[in-house]
């Protein structure tokens, strides 16, 4: 079976990545770096602790973060752009729903249009006894 022929035993052992897999890869390997950096850095005669936790954050976590924040805009574009279109359908389908309803006989729906008559907006002044 391991030497047969076909479309069905083609490439059995290929692996398709996503491009996304290959970025978080980049990540960890430069957070790893960094970090490597600043153990050096703690470690050397001549290093402080400080020094290293700056190393660190300036060297790894803000680069990554900034790179990570800029390659993340167009999906989160994207996911603001599908979230106004699915409530812009919502909105078409609630008008739609509404329009099929029967319209009430005594209230339209509109302001002073119910057929009652108009409330007091503001109440009477009276004397405290």
């Amino acid at each position: 079976m391991l030497h047969s022929k076909g479309p069905h035993n083609a490439a059995p052992f290929t692996y398709q990545l996503k491009p996304l897999v290959f970025v978080h890869l980049i990540v960890i390997g430069w957070l790893y770096v960094a970090l490597m950096m600043a153990v050096a850095e703690a470690t050397n005669t001549t290093g402080t602790v400080l020094g290293a936790i700056f190393t660190f954050l300036l060297y790894g976590l803000a680069p990554v973060a900034l790179v990570v924040y800029l390659m993340g805009t167009p999906a989160r574009r994207r996911a603001i752009r599908q979230r106004e279109l699915e409530a812009q359908e919502a909105a078409r389908r609630a008008a739609a729903e509404q329009a099929r309803q029967p319209a009430a006989t005594t209230s339209s729906g509109l302001p002073d249009q119910g057929g009652e008559a108009a409330a007091d907006a503001v109440a009477p002044v009276r004397k405290e006894p």
